[in-house]
């Protein structure tokens, strides 16, 4: 038996996700282990420590998940970096992106790959099975 954990709060283009109990315990598990590891660096040190802010607050994915869902076609990888670039003033690296976004083809999430380096929004499961 699969149990599934949807959360509430969901941006206004995604109807639901979730993720089973074993994905959850293990986000989890990342979660507390860096807690922890704050933890001990503040005992150890005796002082708060310093937190690093990250350089930009959007991921590479989350950025061209917004370019893609903000075409009405599918887009060649070309197109995604230079609309990165004018959009979000963001360089992206070609073979990383197009490594990325192959893993995420072939387990089946975000993108769907419609030709060569050409890629759109993979629909939800819920719209594909209608």
């Amino acid at each position: 038996m699969t149990y599934y954990i949807t959360f509430g709060i969901l941006p206004p283009h995604e109807k639901g996700v979730s993720m089973d109990i074993k994905e959850w315990a293990k986000l989890q598990e990342s979660l507390l282990k860096s807690q922890l590891t704050i933890i001990r660096e503040f005992l150890r040190r005796g002082e708060e420590p310093t937190f690093k802010p990250r350089k930009s607050g959007r991921s590479q994915m989350s950025i061209i998940y917004d370019i893609l869902h903000g075409s009405s076609t599918p887009l060649h990888v070309s197109e995604i970096i230079a609309r990165a670039k004018d959009e979000f003033h963001v360089d992206l690296d070609r073979e990383s992106v197009v490594s990325a976004m192959t893993k995420k083809v072939k387990s089946g999430r975000m993108f769907k790959r419609v030709g060569p380096n050409t890629f759109t929004i993979l629909e939800p499961a819920s719209e594909r099975n209608h």
